[in-house]
């Protein structure tokens, strides 16, 4: 299996449990990795034969900019549904960081892995 990766990818939207969480979309780090089977890209050079990052990439930004999520839970999900019922990855998995939210801790999140790794 080969995977493809977005690291740090930033997306600022509403979310958080609480009401002071809630009053400006705030930042949220997404690392994402695709299980790919199909090895044929590397051979025809040709993104037909793969799945197209920045088109991932544009969906998950067209689907959060739209929603209010109180859970990084939810969001992890949401991702993850998205790559594989969209763009038919296998596998996946989905790291979700917010920012700064505890005092004393730099991030928190929730990694969600789905789908099968052969």
């Amino acid at each position: 299996m080969d995977i493809l990766f977005l690291r740090d990818f930033r997306l600022e939207l509403i979310i958080g449990l609480y009401e002071w969480e809630r009053k400006a979309p705030q930042p949220v780090l997404i690392d994402l990795e695709i299980g790919l089977y199909d090895h044929k890209a590397g051979h025809t050079d040709d993104v037909a034969d793969t799945i197209d990052y920045g088109k991932v990439a544009a969906r998950i930004q067209e689907v959060t900019g739209s929603r209010e999520i109180r859970l990084v839970e939810t969001l992890g999900e949401l991702i993850a549904d998205i790559v594989r019922r969209e763009f038919g990855a296998p596998w996946v998995r989905v790291a979700v960081r917010k920012l700064g939210i505890l005092r004393g801790v730099k991030e928190l999140g929730i990694i969600v892995e789905r789908g099968s790794r052969l």
